[in-house]
């Protein structure tokens, strides 16, 4: 029984499995073994497509223009070639803005066939151009469970009803409106979803959505880094508070400055969350962003961790932050339920900021978080920083007979 071919012998579902586990090169040169394996890459259920790698030699596009319509085509053709469900499909490219409407159309038979074929539970598209492609008519996956979209301008067809399943979805810089009107965006319903990431450009037309079941989210903006309004600021201010039930809430703009922007308080809380990562630029940090770090400490009674990444360009403008921290020291008073029962972990993280703005806010919470269990500072500045930290530090009462400080 040397000879025996016992991997051949393996029922269909464990040599497919197998099969899974290889880059799809690897996996369609595997019908070179024996006959019996000829033909078994096509039954392969997921299929990762780029055409800035090209691992499938299907032509390594160019600047020609012509090119990156035949790499869609040959996508296309392989897509045909492969018989069983395809659950995992994703398709990252390259087009030309004089082949926009070609690219379309092709893209929209490759979703069409998607569909023929059933089953798909993960659809990723990403557009490098930064420049939104149309996505017209989406086809009902009624499997669907994970959705990438990269600047794609998402078109539903009228009575579209192929969210129903979905769990994580990823909108980057994507537009969704309906056929009906273009101009406008559409609050679709996402019944199950759980982990969202939006980033936006655009704030004209952002979309909205519905979402119950919530439980991760992730909002950024892109290319507004520097620019603020009490218009993005309601922009924001919705986003947020289409979230506010989730448990897990990453904000990956400049939340204190755009509240800031907008009259306090604010009629909604987060009841549920339990971790906060946000930015706060050393360069914006003002007067107004008392109240909005007032407001933020109590709109969330049970949060656990907490995360702050301090960003700037200006190191000058570290005491702002020194400032802030300092008023909220000196003016606490009642109502920081996190901080009296539930905060047991703190992150600050900056980068090549003076060590002025971490000290106060890490005696801050040392001082006020009373089950707090460990802080941990991260920073990239010079080494000589440190002393000066650890005995600033040192000289805080920690109110938690648990804490521990990690730098």
């Amino acid at each position: 029984m040397a000879g025996t071919d016992r991997i051949s012998l393996l029922p269909l579902e464990i040599k497919i499995s197998l099969l899974s586990r290889l880059d799809f090169k690897d996996a369609v040169r595997t019908s070179a073994l024996a006959h019996s394996w000829r033909h078994l890459w096509t039954l392969l259920p997921r299929l990762h497509l780029s055409s800035c790698t090209d691992l499938l030699g299907l032509g390594v596009p160019t600047t020609d223009l012509i090119f990156d319509s035949i790499w869609l085509e040959r996508v296309f053709h392989l897509v045909s070639s492969l018989r069983g469900p395809i659950l995992d499909f994703q398709l990252a490219f390259y087009y030309s803005p004089d082949y926009e409407s070609l690219t379309t159309f092709l893209l929209q038979c490759l979703l069409n066939l998607l569909l023929q074929k059933g089953g798909v539970e993960t659809l990723h598209l990403q557009n490098f151009n930064h420049r939104r492609l149309a996505v017209t008519r989406l086809p009902c996956f009624h499997a669907l469970k994970d959705l990438y979209l990269c600047d794609c301008h998402l078109i539903l067809p009228t009575g579209f009803c192929g969210f129903n399943r979905l769990d994580k979805l990823n909108m980057l810089d994507t537009l969704i409106s309906s056929e009906d009107n273009l101009s406008l965006p559409v609050n679709p319903s996402f019944p199950l979803l759980r982990h969202l990431v939006f980033t936006f450009t655009d704030f004209e037309r952002v979309s909205l959505f519905s979402a119950p079941c919530l439980e991760e989210a992730c909002i950024y903006h892109c290319d507004l880094y520097n620019y603020t309004s009490e218009k993005l600021s309601q922009v924001t201010l919705g986003l947020v508070t289409n979230v506010s039930m989730v448990s897990s809430l990453t904000l990956g703009f400049n939340a204190l400055e755009y509240f800031s922007l907008v009259a306090l308080p604010f009629n909604f809380t987060f009841p549920r969350l339990r971790f906060l990562c946000f930015d706060l630029n050393v360069d914006t940090v003002d007067k107004r962003m008392y109240d909005a770090s007032v407001w933020l400490l109590r709109s969330m009674p049970f949060l656990e961790e907490l995360e702050i990444q301090l960003t700037g360009d200006d190191s000058s403008q570290t005491n702002g932050v020194a400032i802030l921290m300092r008023e909220l020291l000196e003016k606490k008073h009642d109502g920081f339920a996190c901080l009296d029962r539930t905060m047991r972990s703190v992150t600050i993280i900056m980068c090549k900021l003076e060590v002025a703005a971490i000290i106060p806010m890490a005696q801050f919470f040392l001082l006020n978080a009373k089950v707090l269990k460990e802080l941990e500072v991260a920073y990239e500045t010079g080494d000589e920083v440190m002393p000066n930290m650890l005995e600033e530090l040192q000289k805080v009462e920690i109110i938690s007979s648990d804490a521990k400080v990690v730098i």
